[in-house]
């Protein structure tokens, strides 16, 4: 398995692969990869004779306030994840490889960006967009790999890939849990022995909602009022949204018809968390 940092690394490598017939699969990270990265990485080296892993930290779907400089970075353990899960290329670019010091072209959308995370991080999809967007021609893949975990960044990317005709298929992946419910995630790190038990939290909403539903119940009211009373009497929890949308428009619904999907955005202490779940009606 090779590390290179430049597009031209990428790019030759890649066409000597296409010359052979070799199909690609890409799994882009925000790098400090856990075992929900490594089951995309799994899942890709599955489907696909040659896996890209995107390991970058991308500093334009940050906010001003939020925490580009204090993110989790370790490309060593990184590497060796990578190797052990199959993949055969790890493309590990510096911002200045990315973004030129005079770029000015993003990939930017409406309506499906509004709402849930969106809502409280206005510029962040732009910067997913555009650095997706970047891997795509970079990489040019057949596949690419994303955890449902994120599943608002899933419906857009998945958008975006057929609003501007890239020929690539999105392949989204269940989210991998640690063994008491809570979702993996690089930011787990920053939990405190306090708040990582109180962050049990959300996966407790998760399944509290879902039986609701699984039991029939449809009104998205009835729901979200749970599933909030639920978090909130947890006194470490603070909730930015807990919501019922459509899975594919990202629209929010009163009742459950169709595929829909109850997602939430929690801080636990100053860490802000993410946990969803989609029930098909």
């Amino acid at each position: 398995m090779n590390i290179v940092s430049s597009v031209v690394e990428v790019r030759a490598q890649v066409k000597k692969w296409r010359s052979q017939g070799l199909s690609v699969g890409l799994v882009p990270t925000m790098g400090y990869l856990h075992e929900g990265h490594r089951s995309l990485i799994l899942r890709a080296v599955a489907e696909n004779d040659r896996v890209v892993v995107s390991d970058f930290v991308n500093p334009i779907q940050f906010g001003p306030s939020e925490d580009l400089e204090s993110y989790p970075r370790d490309i060593e353990a990184d590497a060796l994840l990578c190797e052990g899960a199959g993949a055969h290329l790890v493309f590990h670019p510096a911002p200045e490889d990315m973004y030129a010091p005079d770029f000015c072209t993003y990939v930017d959308m409406k309506e499906l960006t509004e709402g849930l995370c969106g809502r409280t991080r206005p510029t962040h999809f732009r910067g997913v967009c555009t650095v997706v967007s970047k891997l795509f021609h970079i990489v040019a893949p057949d596949r690419a790999y994303f955890g449902q975990k994120d599943a608002q960044q899933l419906a857009v990317i998945r958008r975006m890939v057929r609003d501007l005709d890239f020929d690539i298929e999105i392949v989204g992946c269940p989210i991998v849990r640690e063994e008491d419910g809570l979702a993996k995630s690089s930011r787990n790190t920053y939990l405190n022995a306090e708040e990582r038990r109180a962050a049990v939290v959300l996966s407790r909403a998760v399944k509290l909602g879902r039986s609701l539903m699984e039991n029939g119940e449809r009104k998205a009211s009835v729901v979200l009022a749970a599933m909030r009373e639920l978090i909130e009497g947890e006194p470490l929890a603070r909730i930015d949204y807990v919501e019922m949308v459509d899975a594919v428009s990202m629209r929010p619904v009163d009742e459950a018809h169709g595929s829909v999907l109850c997602a939430m955005a929690v801080y636990v202490g100053k860490t802000r968390l993410i946990d969803n779940f989609i029930f098909e009606g």
